[in-house]
């Protein structure tokens, strides 16, 4: 591992193990919305990340869900989801993660997604294999949207959740089966691993994906991800194992 990837995963390793020690306990709100919470676990597991990311390259910027830190404007940014899939947590369902990525300039060179429930650590840089715990992994094979595993993320608001539906509708009757899992993170990562053989989600953000878009892509995946028009800050993505006809558009 090169030295930047080994502090991630030191970094991503610490916030699963206070992840894991508040799992199923009384948390902290500090918003809750329609369809989104907010918990002070969210932030102290981001500062905690912060710290040890920052502390070993204090040349470096942090752009986060909880927000930004470091030295904005440098070359070298870190991406962190500190939790997701906060909704999961905070019902006690063990489906969530750590999601760290690094970026130089506009390319993600690194990636790290870490699930302290099942102790699954999905590790990726630029140009090397990809993989969890230690062993490679690659895309599913299958050809054919009738044997496959597909997962639909439904979006904050009643807009996005409004245009998901007609893609919800018709994978549930193409797809062997549909999930709607909570954690686009680890969506990535089991499509990367062949376990689901795409997710589709009208809008995301950039934490929620960029350290998983790069784990599909080194793992033989193909990822279509595109900016709102509205919303530079948003994206909806599809990844797939790049074999399958998704029939999204006939």
């Amino acid at each position: 591992m090169s030295d930047h990837l080994d502090i991630a995963v030191r970094a991503a390793r610490e916030a699963g193990k206070l992840l894991r020690e508040n799992f199923g306990s009384e948390l902290g709100v500090n918003a809750r919305e329609a369809h989104d919470i907010k918990l002070e676990l969210d932030v102290q597991a981001q500062d905690l990340i912060a710290g040890i990311l920052l502390g070993a390259f204090p040349d470096h910027a942090l752009y986060g869900e909880e927000g930004i830190s470091g030295k904005q404007g440098g070359d070298w940014e870190w991406i962190v989801d500190p939790i997701d899939g906060t909704v999961n947590y905070f019902y006690s369902i063990p489906h969530f993660c750590i999601s760290i990525a690094l970026r130089f300039l506009d390319e993600v060179r690194l990636g790290v997604i870490y699930d302290p429930m099942r102790d699954e650590l999905w590790t990726v840089e630029r140009g090397s294999a990809p993989l969890l715990n230690s062993k490679p992994i690659r895309v599913s094979p299958r050809t054919d949207l009738s044997d496959a595993m597909v997962t639909v993320g439904f979006s904050k608001s009643i807009e996005t959740i409004n245009a998901s539906l007609p893609t919800l509708d018709r994978m549930v009757k193409r797809a062997r089966k549909c999930r709607m899992m909570g954690s686009a993170a680890l969506d990535l990562a089991y499509v990367a691993s062949g376990r689901l053989d795409a997710y589709i989600e009208s809008s995301v953000s950039l934490w929620d994906i960029a350290a998983g878009v790069l784990l599909v892509e080194s793992a033989g995946g193909r990822v279509n991800a595109d900016t709102h028009p509205d919303n530079p800050h948003k994206y909806s993505i599809v990844a797939w194992n790049g074999t399958m006809d998704l029939q999204l558009h006939s």
